[in-house]
């Protein structure tokens, strides 16, 4: 996997490693581990590297062995289905419903009250 250069680990490879990152890149290789993603081999050669490390840019070859977690699509986002640019339908139930067909209801209204002003 290549880093793109807005990761923070090539974007800011100088940048010295804090103890929460390393933590977490250990939690994240040992999930790949336990899921049988990586062999015991490359998890202790990755485990060394990870703690060896002093700045972000050292952390590359580590970071290639574990998935992105940003790039994961968050359950609370549904993946659409349409073009680029095009609006999805408003789902039934969703608490946008009232607010546009109140809208379009308002809308209407004032309409009619701006024909009347302009025929009276």
């Amino acid at each position: 996997m290549e880093l793109p250069p807005s990761s923070k680990y090539v974007a800011r490879r100088d940048e010295a490693v804090s103890d929460a990152e390393r933590d977490s890149l250990a939690k994240r290789l040992a999930r790949e581990f336990e899921a049988g993603r990586i062999d015991q081999p490359t998890y202790l050669e990755t485990l060394d590297e990870l703690y060896a490390a002093r700045t972000l840019g050292e952390l590359v070859p580590v970071v290639r062995h574990v998935p992105d977690s940003v790039a994961d699509v968050p359950a609370i986002v549904d993946t659409g289905s349409g073009e680029p640019g095009e609006l999805a339908p408003i789902r039934e139930g969703s608490w946008m419903q009232p607010l546009v067909v109140g809208g379009v209801a308002l809308g209407a209204v004032l309409i009619l009250l701006l024909l009347l002003f302009l025929v009276v």
